[in-house]
């Protein structure tokens, strides 16, 4: 198998990104962004980022996750803790995440650390999940093996008789992880590769730090 990429190329001119006309702190420069694609851009689920991890095998691992919710401490998702990605994320909290919106030339990435948030939050996003998600969270021991999709399939339909009319709890091995920056950079894709790349670096616990850095 040999295939050639070589002349796979596209140029990139539909903005321009300039530190005179940027927030100081990243997070808002980040909603800011995320707002304007999710408004005008088609990109399917905005959303959607790459979570990096440094696995317990020694390397590192990346798979696309839903971003849930983002304030001014960091960035929220969840997952099974009992996951591959929730074990590695235990083990060594370094992240990274990362946003490619192709249709806007925008990508964001992001470094920090992940720690679990409070039981009760996310007690109150699984309550509002729907129901076959709430079940699909306890049928899942997720990254483990198994012999066959019906495995699964016998699972759910089980659990569905156990809680048919009831409630359904939020499993203690799942829930959320808030990931705290501490570094942030913004990518504006621009004509020749010569693309404009803005970075935030927390130099202490409030004070962001802005450079350029060179494409």
């Amino acid at each position: 198998m040999n295939t050639d990429l070589g002349n796979y190329r596209k140029s990139y001119e539909k903005q321009e990104l300039h530190e005179d006309n940027v927030s100081d702190n990243p997070l808002e420069l980040f909603q800011k962004w995320f707002h304007e694609v999710d408004e005008n851009f088609d990109v399917g689920e905005t959303n959607a980022m790459t979570l990096s991890t440094l696995g317990l095998d020694g390397f590192p691992k990346s798979r696309v996750v839903l971003l849930k919710k983002f304030t001014h401490e960091g960035f929220i998702f969840y997952t099974n803790y009992n996951s591959e990605k929730g074990k590695a994320i235990l083990n060594n909290p370094n992240v990274c995440l990362s946003f490619f919106w192709a249709a806007a030339e925008r990508q964001v990435i992001i470094k920090g650390k992940a720690e679990k948030i409070a039981d009760n939050l996310s007690d109150g996003y699984f309550e509002s999940r729907p129901r076959g998600s709430q079940l699909g969270a306890l049928v899942s021991q997720q990254s483990e093996t198994i012999a066959n999709r019906a495995i699964l399939e016998e699972r759910l339909q089980q659990l569905e008789n156990e809680f048919e009319g009831k409630d359904i709890p939020r499993p203690e091995f799942w829930g959320g992880f808030i990931v705290k920056p501490s570094e942030i950079e913004f990518w504006q894709g621009r004509p020749n590769r010569l693309h404009d790349r803005l970075r935030y670096q927390l130099d202490n616990e409030y004070n962001w730090k802005l450079d350029r850095l060179s494409p």
